[in-house]
């Protein structure tokens, strides 16, 4: 166990994303074409959050065009640039899987203050 842990160890990063279930983000993803090198931006609300260590991950939905898009984004991973917190919501639940039945003002998380 110890060799598994020291084999992940570099792997992880020094200051991970602080990202909680209910926040609105914007995560900023290096995409490689050809020799060029670019950043993408997705920006929508955390509605889960799922294991632990170098596994971690969290999913962002957001709605383009009247079509809800999610995405898995590993914590660790070393194509993510950065992931800024644009607010926290307020919440009660662990997952918001919820939110994918519903649609305009019914499909927002409270503000919390």
């Amino acid at each position: 166990m110890d060799l598994l842990k020291a084999a992940v160890q570099d792997q992880l990063k020094a200051e991970p994303p602080v990202v909680e279930i209910g926040d609105m983000v914007r995560v900023h993803v290096r995409i490689k074409e050809g020799s060029r090198e670019r950043v993408q931006v997705f920006e929508g609300l955390v509605i889960a959050k799922k294991h632990g260590g170098i596994s971690e991950t969290f999913t962002v939905r957001r709605v383009s065009y009247g079509i809800g898009v999610e995405k898995v984004f590993p914590v660790h991973a070393p194509n993510i640039a950065k992931v800024e917190i644009m607010r926290h919501g307020r919440i009660r639940r662990a997952k918001l899987y919820y939110l994918r039945g519903r649609v305009g003002k019914r499909a927002k998380v409270r503000i919390r203050i």
